[in-house]
């Protein structure tokens, strides 16, 4: 049986959406207000300075992603290492979220992070250790 991890209600979620060579990332506050949109390449120095940049919020973090290929391997490792709370989101099922609310299957990378933070919103995720 598996146990149900929703998201907690005061934490700030990070959804990120992973390629080869930049992730595209977007930053949602709990109180609302604009969400903030970041864009950080795949070199070690750009996921030192994310992870420091989102451990400054100083407030529980839950970082989302899709799995790409092995690109997410190296920032889901350093996230982890940070004590940041991972949570994986299905491809197939960001695919159907996707379909469903943009009523299209266009994609781009911003798309897709708005998709990811639309599931760790709803609780549609497994956690990544």
């Amino acid at each position: 049986m598996t146990k149900l991890t929703s998201t907690p209600a005061g934490a700030v979620l990070v959804a990120i959406d992973m390629s080869k060579s930049r992730q595209e990332v977007l930053i949602e506050r709990p109180e609302g207000g604009r969400r903030r949109r970041m864009t950080v390449m795949a070199t070690r120095q750009d996921y030192d300075g994310f992870a420091e940049k989102l451990a400054a919020i100083g407030r529980p973090i839950i970082v989302g992603f899709e799995a790409t290929g092995n690109y997410h391997r190296t920032l889901a490792h350093r996230l982890l290492t940070a004590g940041f709370e991972l949570r994986l989101i299905s491809s197939v099922a960001l695919a159907r979220t996707r379909e469903a609310l943009h009523n299209g299957w266009d994609k781009n990378d911003p798309k897709d992070a708005q998709v990811i933070l639309h599931m760790l919103r709803i609780g549609a995720t497994q956690r990544y250790v």
